[in-house]
């Protein structure tokens, strides 16, 4: 399977390297500038952008510039979401809601420490 590429932008890139690592088991796979790190995750592979730091954070040509936050998310699925939410809950972690559940299974908006959302989703099959 070809890898799957995200980018998310985010407010403090040592932050967010801490949460993903520690939180979420990605690895490290690239960190060359303060301001961008390389990520991954099985066939993910998330890119984190601070704003102004190389072309992912770049200001438009209207002026506005690239912020954290949003609804786009990436989806990691596990194998016991109410074990796993009560892991980062212990952790400290942030939830944007209480698990909700849908027609495929359950799931839970997770944020980073700079707002961009993970989807932790449990399927029923």
């Amino acid at each position: 399977m070809q890898t799957v590429n995200v980018r998310y932008i985010v407010n403090n890139l040592d932050t967010a390297l801490s949460f993903y690592c520690q939180k979420l088991g990605f690895e490290v796979e690239m960190n060359p500038t303060s301001g961008f790190a390389l990520l991954s995750k099985g066939v993910l592979h998330l890119f984190l952008n601070t704003v102004d730091a190389g072309g992912g954070g770049q200001e438009m040509p209207d002026g506005e510039t690239p912020k954290p936050g949003g609804w786009n998310r990436i989806q990691l699925t596990v194998d016991d979401l109410g074990a796993e939410v009560k892991r980062l809950r212990e952790e400290g972690a942030k939830f944007r809601n209480n698990i909700v559940e849908g027609k495929g299974g359950k799931q839970i908006l997770l944020e980073d420490p700079s707002g961009n959302f993970i989807e932790l989703f449990e399927s029923n099959r």
